[in-house]
Protein backbone atom coordinates (compact mmCIF):
# COMPACT_ATOMS: atom_id res chain seq x y z
CA UNK A 1 0.00 0.00 0.00
CA UNK A 2 2.68 2.30 1.03
CA UNK A 3 4.76 1.81 -2.36
CA UNK A 4 0.87 2.34 -4.08
CA UNK A 5 0.58 5.84 -2.15
CA UNK A 6 4.20 7.04 -3.19
CA UNK A 7 3.39 6.07 -6.85
CA UNK A 8 0.01 8.33 -6.86
CA UNK A 9 2.22 11.49 -5.27
CA UNK A 10 4.23 10.64 -8.26
CA UNK A 11 1.66 10.66 -11.36
CA UNK A 12 -1.02 13.01 -9.83
CA UNK A 13 0.89 15.64 -11.75
CA UNK A 14 1.31 13.37 -14.98
CA UNK A 15 0.61 16.53 -17.36
CA UNK A 16 3.55 18.13 -15.77
CA UNK A 17 6.31 15.86 -16.77
CA UNK A 18 9.03 16.85 -18.84
CA UNK A 19 9.77 14.41 -21.98
CA UNK A 20 13.15 14.18 -23.79
CA UNK A 21 12.64 11.47 -26.71
CA UNK A 22 16.14 9.50 -27.27
CA UNK A 23 17.15 8.78 -30.52
CA UNK A 24 18.79 4.79 -31.11
CA UNK A 25 21.93 4.92 -33.56
CA UNK A 26 24.57 2.72 -34.87
CA UNK A 27 27.51 2.70 -32.08
CA UNK A 28 30.80 3.70 -33.22
CA UNK A 29 31.88 -0.25 -32.99
CA UNK A 30 29.21 -0.94 -35.48
CA UNK A 31 29.97 1.34 -37.73
CA UNK A 32 33.90 0.82 -37.72
CA UNK A 33 33.00 -2.67 -38.47
CA UNK A 34 30.44 -2.53 -41.33
CA UNK A 35 33.35 -0.51 -43.07
CA UNK A 36 35.45 -3.38 -41.99
CA UNK A 37 38.26 -0.58 -40.21
CA UNK A 38 37.35 -2.48 -36.89
CA UNK A 39 40.41 -4.44 -36.45
CA UNK A 40 42.93 -1.42 -38.10
CA UNK A 41 40.96 1.21 -35.59
CA UNK A 42 42.22 -0.70 -32.47
CA UNK A 43 45.23 -1.65 -33.58
CA UNK A 44 45.81 1.91 -34.15
CA UNK A 45 44.43 3.85 -31.63
CA UNK A 46 44.37 1.24 -28.66
CA UNK A 47 47.00 -1.36 -29.62
CA UNK A 48 47.62 -2.97 -26.03
CA UNK A 49 43.58 -3.60 -25.99
CA UNK A 50 43.95 -5.22 -29.40
CA UNK A 51 47.09 -7.12 -28.36
CA UNK A 52 45.25 -9.30 -25.93
CA UNK A 53 43.71 -11.35 -28.21
CA UNK A 54 41.41 -13.09 -24.78
CA UNK A 55 41.01 -9.65 -23.37
CA UNK A 56 37.77 -8.97 -22.60
CA UNK A 57 35.33 -6.97 -23.90
CA UNK A 58 36.37 -3.50 -22.73
CA UNK A 59 35.26 -0.12 -21.77
CA UNK A 60 36.90 2.42 -24.89
CA UNK A 61 37.71 5.14 -21.84
CA UNK A 62 37.99 5.70 -18.31
CA UNK A 63 37.27 9.10 -16.41
CA UNK A 64 39.09 8.79 -12.38
CA UNK A 65 38.03 10.95 -9.37
CA UNK A 66 38.19 11.35 -6.14
CA UNK A 67 34.91 10.27 -4.02
CA UNK A 68 35.29 10.83 -0.54
CA UNK A 69 38.35 10.08 0.09
CA UNK A 70 39.06 7.69 -2.47
CA UNK A 71 39.92 7.50 -5.64
CA UNK A 72 37.33 5.97 -7.95
CA UNK A 73 36.76 4.53 -11.69
CA UNK A 74 34.83 5.91 -13.97
CA UNK A 75 34.01 3.66 -17.25
CA UNK A 76 32.98 5.07 -19.88
CA UNK A 77 31.59 2.96 -23.43
CA UNK A 78 31.74 4.98 -25.90
CA UNK A 79 32.61 2.52 -28.51
CA UNK A 80 29.23 1.50 -27.82
CA UNK A 81 27.06 4.65 -27.49
CA UNK A 82 23.48 4.10 -28.67
CA UNK A 83 20.83 6.38 -26.95
CA UNK A 84 21.16 10.08 -27.20
CA UNK A 85 19.18 12.86 -26.72
CA UNK A 86 18.97 16.63 -27.51
CA UNK A 87 19.61 19.69 -25.16
CA UNK A 88 20.16 23.34 -26.27
CA UNK A 89 21.83 26.09 -24.64
CA UNK A 90 22.18 29.66 -25.20
CA UNK A 91 20.03 32.28 -26.39
CA UNK A 92 19.25 32.02 -29.54
CA UNK A 93 19.06 28.32 -28.74
CA UNK A 94 22.06 25.93 -29.64
CA UNK A 95 20.81 22.50 -30.20
CA UNK A 96 23.31 19.51 -28.68
CA UNK A 97 23.21 15.54 -29.03
CA UNK A 98 24.31 14.34 -25.64
CA UNK A 99 24.72 11.28 -23.97
CA UNK A 100 22.03 11.42 -21.00
CA UNK A 101 24.67 9.78 -18.30
CA UNK A 102 23.60 8.28 -15.08
CA UNK A 103 26.82 7.22 -14.46
CA UNK A 104 28.52 10.83 -14.10
CA UNK A 105 27.42 14.02 -13.25
CA UNK A 106 29.20 16.87 -15.57
CA UNK A 107 27.43 18.68 -18.60
CA UNK A 108 29.95 19.56 -21.00
CA UNK A 109 29.75 20.32 -25.11
CA UNK A 110 32.40 21.35 -27.22
CA UNK A 111 33.37 24.95 -27.82
CA UNK A 112 33.84 26.99 -31.02
CA UNK A 113 37.54 27.35 -29.63
CA UNK A 114 38.20 23.72 -29.58
CA UNK A 115 41.63 22.46 -31.17
CA UNK A 116 40.77 18.80 -31.52
CA UNK A 117 39.79 16.69 -34.52
CA UNK A 118 36.96 15.35 -32.44
CA UNK A 119 35.36 18.98 -32.21
CA UNK A 120 35.68 19.76 -35.80
CA UNK A 121 33.15 16.60 -36.46
CA UNK A 122 30.49 18.11 -34.09
CA UNK A 123 28.58 21.17 -33.22
CA UNK A 124 30.83 23.31 -31.10
CA UNK A 125 29.18 26.13 -28.50
CA UNK A 126 29.46 29.80 -29.80
CA UNK A 127 29.59 31.63 -26.35
CA UNK A 128 29.89 35.03 -28.11
CA UNK A 129 26.43 34.30 -30.29
CA UNK A 130 24.49 34.22 -26.93
CA UNK A 131 23.41 36.66 -24.81
CA UNK A 132 23.00 34.82 -21.47
CA UNK A 133 26.45 33.47 -21.55
CA UNK A 134 28.44 34.32 -18.25
CA UNK A 135 32.15 33.32 -18.71
CA UNK A 136 33.55 31.31 -15.53
CA UNK A 137 37.47 31.12 -15.94
CA UNK A 138 37.82 28.25 -14.01
CA UNK A 139 39.39 25.33 -15.54
CA UNK A 140 38.23 21.55 -15.55
CA UNK A 141 39.49 18.28 -16.66
CA UNK A 142 37.78 14.76 -16.94
CA UNK A 143 40.97 11.83 -17.68
CA UNK A 144 39.71 9.63 -20.13
CA UNK A 145 41.85 6.21 -20.90
CA UNK A 146 43.12 8.04 -24.15
CA UNK A 147 43.93 11.06 -22.09
CA UNK A 148 42.08 14.42 -20.69
CA UNK A 149 39.66 16.15 -21.72
CA UNK A 150 39.93 19.76 -21.26
CA UNK A 151 37.63 22.54 -20.90
CA UNK A 152 36.46 25.74 -19.15
CA UNK A 153 34.11 26.61 -17.29
CA UNK A 154 30.70 28.69 -17.81
CA UNK A 155 27.21 29.31 -16.94
CA UNK A 156 24.66 29.46 -18.89
CA UNK A 157 21.00 29.04 -20.34
CA UNK A 158 20.04 25.41 -20.83
CA UNK A 159 17.03 23.93 -22.12
CA UNK A 160 15.70 20.09 -21.18
CA UNK A 161 12.78 19.32 -23.33
CA UNK A 162 10.15 21.57 -22.20
CA UNK A 163 12.45 22.84 -19.62
CA UNK A 164 14.42 25.81 -18.94
CA UNK A 165 17.05 25.87 -16.58
CA UNK A 166 18.78 28.83 -15.82
CA UNK A 167 22.74 29.66 -15.00
CA UNK A 168 23.52 26.44 -15.66
CA UNK A 169 27.22 25.12 -14.93
CA UNK A 170 28.73 23.39 -17.86
CA UNK A 171 31.84 22.90 -19.25
CA UNK A 172 33.40 24.50 -23.00
CA UNK A 173 35.77 21.32 -23.92
CA UNK A 174 38.55 23.09 -25.86
CA UNK A 175 40.41 19.54 -26.01
CA UNK A 176 38.68 16.05 -26.83
CA UNK A 177 41.03 12.90 -26.49
CA UNK A 178 41.32 9.88 -28.64
CA UNK A 179 39.68 9.30 -31.93
CA UNK A 180 36.36 7.73 -30.74
CA UNK A 181 34.89 11.10 -30.26
CA UNK A 182 35.61 11.85 -33.71
CA UNK A 183 33.11 9.15 -34.57
CA UNK A 184 30.76 9.33 -31.85
CA UNK A 185 27.27 10.30 -33.02
CA UNK A 186 26.82 12.94 -30.03
CA UNK A 187 28.53 16.01 -28.69
CA UNK A 188 28.82 15.80 -25.25
CA UNK A 189 27.26 14.32 -21.67
CA UNK A 190 25.12 15.58 -19.79
CA UNK A 191 25.42 13.68 -16.19
CA UNK A 192 22.61 12.72 -13.82
CA UNK A 193 24.44 11.35 -11.01
CA UNK A 194 24.98 12.41 -7.70
CA UNK A 195 26.96 15.80 -6.59
CA UNK A 196 30.26 14.71 -5.42
CA UNK A 197 30.89 12.89 -8.76
CA UNK A 198 31.30 16.27 -10.31
CA UNK A 199 34.29 17.66 -11.83
CA UNK A 200 32.83 20.99 -12.16
CA UNK A 201 32.16 23.64 -9.58
CA UNK A 202 28.68 24.36 -9.34
CA UNK A 203 25.01 22.90 -9.02
CA UNK A 204 24.53 19.71 -11.30
CA UNK A 205 21.67 19.89 -13.89
CA UNK A 206 19.12 17.51 -12.13
CA UNK A 207 20.23 19.59 -8.66
CA UNK A 208 19.38 22.84 -10.42
CA UNK A 209 16.10 21.55 -11.81
CA UNK A 210 15.12 20.74 -8.21
CA UNK A 211 16.55 24.04 -7.20
CA UNK A 212 14.91 26.18 -9.61
CA UNK A 213 11.62 24.55 -8.30
CA UNK A 214 11.22 23.26 -11.80
CA UNK A 215 9.70 19.78 -10.80
CA UNK A 216 6.96 18.25 -9.04
CA UNK A 217 8.87 15.27 -7.87
CA UNK A 218 13.07 14.80 -7.48
CA UNK A 219 12.76 12.06 -10.00
CA UNK A 220 13.36 11.15 -13.04
CA UNK A 221 13.01 7.73 -14.95
CA UNK A 222 14.33 6.32 -18.22
CA UNK A 223 12.50 4.26 -20.99
CA UNK A 224 14.57 2.64 -23.62
CA UNK A 225 13.83 0.76 -26.47
CA UNK A 226 16.92 -1.30 -28.18
CA UNK A 227 14.83 -2.12 -30.98
CA UNK A 228 15.94 -1.85 -35.05
CA UNK A 229 14.07 1.52 -35.55
CA UNK A 230 15.88 4.90 -34.67
CA UNK A 231 13.47 5.55 -31.67
CA UNK A 232 15.45 5.03 -29.09
CA UNK A 233 12.69 5.61 -26.12
CA UNK A 234 12.45 8.29 -23.43
CA UNK A 235 13.46 10.24 -20.44
CA UNK A 236 11.21 11.52 -17.89
CA UNK A 237 11.65 14.53 -15.44
CA UNK A 238 9.44 15.28 -12.34
CA UNK A 239 8.07 11.30 -12.53
CA UNK A 240 7.00 8.15 -14.39
CA UNK A 241 4.88 7.10 -17.36
CA UNK A 242 2.60 4.23 -16.00
CA UNK A 243 1.61 3.38 -19.09
CA UNK A 244 5.57 2.30 -19.78
CA UNK A 245 5.12 -0.15 -16.86
CA UNK A 246 3.44 -3.00 -14.76
CA UNK A 247 3.15 -2.42 -10.64
CA UNK A 248 4.78 -2.68 -8.46
CA UNK A 249 7.80 -1.16 -8.45
CA UNK A 250 10.99 -2.14 -6.90
CA UNK A 251 12.87 0.34 -4.54
CA UNK A 252 16.52 -0.44 -4.05
CA UNK A 253 18.10 2.02 -1.62
CA UNK A 254 21.56 4.28 -3.01
CA UNK A 255 24.34 2.29 -1.01
CA UNK A 256 26.15 4.81 -1.86
CA UNK A 257 25.62 8.66 -3.16
CA UNK A 258 28.07 9.52 -6.46
CA UNK A 259 27.04 6.54 -8.66
CA UNK A 260 23.14 4.90 -8.45
CA UNK A 261 24.68 2.19 -6.77
CA UNK A 262 22.83 -0.22 -5.22
CA UNK A 263 22.67 -3.77 -3.52
CA UNK A 264 22.95 -6.67 -5.86
CA UNK A 265 21.93 -9.79 -4.33
CA UNK A 266 23.16 -12.62 -6.47
CA UNK A 267 23.88 -12.86 -10.44
CA UNK A 268 22.12 -16.39 -11.32
CA UNK A 269 23.09 -18.48 -14.18
CA UNK A 270 20.17 -20.83 -15.23
CA UNK A 271 20.08 -21.85 -11.29
CA UNK A 272 23.67 -23.66 -12.40
CA UNK A 273 25.90 -21.23 -11.69
CA UNK A 274 25.79 -17.82 -9.39
CA UNK A 275 27.85 -14.64 -8.34
CA UNK A 276 27.70 -12.65 -5.38
CA UNK A 277 27.97 -15.62 -2.80
CA UNK A 278 31.33 -15.26 -1.25
CA UNK A 279 29.67 -12.52 1.04
CA UNK A 280 26.46 -12.15 2.70
CA UNK A 281 26.80 -8.33 1.77
CA UNK A 282 25.70 -9.48 -2.18
CA UNK A 283 27.18 -7.32 -4.71
CA UNK A 284 27.51 -4.11 -5.23
CA UNK A 285 25.53 -2.88 -8.90
CA UNK A 286 26.03 0.69 -10.36
CA UNK A 287 22.51 1.61 -12.65
CA UNK A 288 24.78 3.57 -15.77
CA UNK A 289 22.63 4.53 -18.72
CA UNK A 290 26.29 5.61 -20.06
CA UNK A 291 27.27 2.28 -20.70
CA UNK A 292 26.39 0.28 -23.17
CA UNK A 293 26.85 -3.35 -21.72
CA UNK A 294 26.31 -5.38 -18.47
CA UNK A 295 29.92 -5.27 -16.34
CA UNK A 296 31.20 -6.81 -13.44
CA UNK A 297 34.56 -8.33 -12.11
CA UNK A 298 36.67 -10.30 -14.50
CA UNK A 299 36.94 -13.39 -13.14
CA UNK A 300 33.21 -13.54 -12.82
CA UNK A 301 32.15 -12.35 -16.33
CA UNK A 302 34.94 -14.61 -17.63
CA UNK A 303 32.82 -18.02 -16.18
CA UNK A 304 29.51 -16.28 -17.29
CA UNK A 305 30.51 -16.41 -20.53
CA UNK A 306 32.23 -20.02 -21.04
CA UNK A 307 29.33 -20.93 -19.30
CA UNK A 308 27.11 -19.36 -22.16
CA UNK A 309 29.25 -20.67 -24.86
CA UNK A 310 30.70 -17.06 -26.38
CA UNK A 311 34.10 -17.41 -27.41
CA UNK A 312 36.29 -14.35 -27.50
CA UNK A 313 37.42 -12.52 -31.12
CA UNK A 314 40.73 -11.18 -31.63
CA UNK A 315 39.41 -7.38 -30.52
CA UNK A 316 38.41 -8.76 -27.37
CA UNK A 317 34.71 -9.11 -28.34
CA UNK A 318 33.16 -12.64 -27.26
CA UNK A 319 31.04 -13.96 -29.92
CA UNK A 320 27.77 -16.45 -29.91
CA UNK A 321 26.67 -18.90 -32.40
CA UNK A 322 23.33 -16.84 -33.58
CA UNK A 323 21.33 -20.33 -34.01
CA UNK A 324 21.92 -21.44 -30.68
CA UNK A 325 20.29 -17.98 -28.92
CA UNK A 326 16.79 -19.45 -28.39
CA UNK A 327 18.70 -22.06 -26.45
CA UNK A 328 20.91 -19.76 -24.56
CA UNK A 329 20.60 -19.66 -20.29
CA UNK A 330 18.55 -17.61 -18.92
CA UNK A 331 20.64 -14.51 -16.54
CA UNK A 332 18.96 -13.22 -13.84
CA UNK A 333 19.72 -10.37 -11.60
CA UNK A 334 18.36 -10.60 -7.96
CA UNK A 335 18.06 -6.61 -6.67
CA UNK A 336 15.87 -6.35 -3.31
CA UNK A 337 14.46 -10.15 -3.70
CA UNK A 338 13.52 -8.93 -6.69
CA UNK A 339 14.31 -11.43 -9.96
CA UNK A 340 15.17 -9.84 -13.27
CA UNK A 341 15.47 -12.10 -16.20
CA UNK A 342 17.04 -11.97 -19.10
CA UNK A 343 17.25 -14.12 -22.21
CA UNK A 344 19.62 -14.77 -24.80
CA UNK A 345 17.32 -12.39 -27.06
CA UNK A 346 17.65 -9.96 -24.30
CA UNK A 347 21.35 -10.23 -23.91
CA UNK A 348 23.06 -10.74 -26.88
CA UNK A 349 23.77 -7.52 -29.47
CA UNK A 350 22.92 -8.59 -33.37
CA UNK A 351 24.69 -6.58 -35.95
CA UNK A 352 24.75 -7.40 -40.20
CA UNK A 353 27.86 -8.01 -41.70
CA UNK A 354 27.99 -8.15 -45.43
CA UNK A 355 24.25 -9.76 -45.30
CA UNK A 356 25.80 -11.91 -42.70
CA UNK A 357 24.47 -12.11 -38.92
CA UNK A 358 26.90 -11.80 -36.45
CA UNK A 359 25.88 -12.42 -32.37
CA UNK A 360 27.55 -11.09 -30.01
CA UNK A 361 27.97 -11.24 -25.80
CA UNK A 362 26.26 -7.93 -23.75
CA UNK A 363 28.34 -8.97 -21.07
CA UNK A 364 31.97 -6.96 -20.84
CA UNK A 365 34.53 -7.08 -17.85
CA UNK A 366 35.38 -4.17 -15.80
CA UNK A 367 37.68 -4.40 -12.61
CA UNK A 368 37.31 -1.51 -10.36
CA UNK A 369 39.42 -1.74 -7.65
CA UNK A 370 39.06 -2.10 -3.94
CA UNK A 371 37.80 -0.24 -1.96
CA UNK A 372 35.27 0.97 -4.53
CA UNK A 373 35.12 -2.24 -6.20
CA UNK A 374 34.66 -5.21 -7.37
CA UNK A 375 30.67 -3.65 -8.77
CA UNK A 376 28.57 -4.87 -11.55
CA UNK A 377 27.72 -2.12 -14.11
CA UNK A 378 24.42 -2.90 -14.74
CA UNK A 379 24.13 -0.93 -18.65
CA UNK A 380 21.69 -0.39 -21.39
CA UNK A 381 21.65 -4.05 -22.26
CA UNK A 382 20.10 -4.44 -18.40
CA UNK A 383 18.38 -1.11 -19.03
CA UNK A 384 16.22 -1.87 -22.10
CA UNK A 385 14.33 -4.70 -20.71
CA UNK A 386 13.11 -2.37 -17.89
CA UNK A 387 11.67 0.55 -16.74
CA UNK A 388 14.03 2.47 -14.55
CA UNK A 389 13.88 5.34 -11.95
CA UNK A 390 15.64 7.49 -9.89
CA UNK A 391 14.85 9.07 -7.10
CA UNK A 392 16.41 11.43 -5.34
CA UNK A 393 13.92 12.86 -2.63
CA UNK A 394 14.65 9.14 -1.58
CA UNK A 395 17.75 8.66 -2.57
CA UNK A 396 16.36 5.07 -4.46
CA UNK A 397 16.20 3.25 -8.12
CA UNK A 398 13.25 1.70 -9.07
CA UNK A 399 12.76 -0.94 -11.09
CA UNK A 400 9.52 -2.55 -13.15
CA UNK A 401 9.24 -4.80 -15.69
CA UNK A 402 7.74 -3.46 -19.17
CA UNK A 403 4.24 -3.37 -19.61
CA UNK A 404 2.83 -5.10 -22.72
CA UNK A 405 2.24 -2.26 -24.64
CA UNK A 406 5.77 -0.49 -24.13
CA UNK A 407 6.68 -3.91 -25.60
CA UNK A 408 5.56 -3.16 -28.85
CA UNK A 409 5.32 0.57 -28.94
CA UNK A 410 7.57 2.08 -31.34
Amino acid sequence: MKTALVLLGYLSCVQSLVRVPLIRLPSVRGRLRAADQLNEFLREHQPDVFSRRYAQCYPAAQHYLRLGGRSVERLYNFMDAQFFGQISLGKPEQNFTVVFDTGSTDLWVPSSYCVSQACAMHHKFKAFESSTYAHDGRVFGIHYGSGHLLGVMAREQLKVGSLTVQNQVFGEAVYEPGFTFVLAQFDGVMGLGFPPLAEELGSPVFDSMIAQGLLDQPVFSFYLKNNVSGFGGELLFGGVDESRFVSPINWAPVTQKGYWQIRLDTVRVQGALSFCYRSAQGCQAIVDTGTSLIGGPARDILLLQQFIGATPSAVGEYLLDCVRISSLPVVSFLINNVEYSLTGEQYVRREVLNNKEICFSGFQSIDVPSPAGPVWILGDVFLSQFYSIYDRGHDRVGLAHLSGRSQISV
